[in-house]
């Protein structure tokens, strides 16, 4: 059986792995390096208590600035993509209405992401797949200062597109499949 700490391991590997090793962001070495992200597993499936609990992750990032940023990992109840982008819809909405716009972003990940219009095949999916259904709480003052001080933040897109397709679907699947090993 999967335990928690697995899955957070998990997510620790996604992120070492494929997200830092690749520069799928840029932004996210300086943080692993600095040990400034949370990984927060919600073993809840109800949408009403992930949210509730997304708040108190804001909450707790609220009153502990030396953490830069969390990721909300939620790995039941939202295993299908749609209903997960239904969460992500209601989280948003609900940050905006408890004061957070302009606070905290949401970034979100999936392990069958499709960006619109994109047929479920393409490789640059893998851009945002993760081993689990994920929210990344961003803190939009360090995302702002973080932009303000990348040379082409356009060209990161682009260039996660560009190499998503020269690597291919097999690539990222056995990169993806990998993170799920304990190491």
């Amino acid at each position: 059986m999967t335990t928690t700490q697995d899955m957070i391991k998990h997510t620790e590997n996604w992120v070492s792995d494929v997200i830092v090793k690749y520069n799928i962001c840029p932004f996210a070495r300086r943080e692993v390096e600095r040990g400034s992200i949370r990984y927060a597993l919600i073993e809840e499936s109800k949408k009403k208590k992930v949210l509730q609990s997304l708040l108190d992750e804001c909450r707790y990032l609220d009153e502990h600035s030396e953490t830069e940023t969390t990721l909300f990992i939620m790995p039941r109840g939202f295993e299908g993509f749609y209903a997960f982008l239904d969460l992500v819809d209601m989280a948003n909405d609900l940050l905006d209405l408890e004061g957070y716009e302009g606070v905290y972003q949401l970034a979100n990940f999936h392990p069958d992401y499709c960006f619109a219009d994109e047929p479920q095949s393409e490789p640059s999916n893998y851009t945002n797949r993760s081993p689990y259904p994920t929210l990344h709480i961003i803190r939009e003052k360090s995302m702002e200062m973080a932009i303000n001080n990348h040379p082409d933040v356009d060209a990161i897109p682009e260039r996660n597109v560009e190499f998503a397709n020269k690597k291919g679907n097999n690539f990222f699947a056995t990169l993806l499949a990998s993170c799920l090993l304990n190491k």
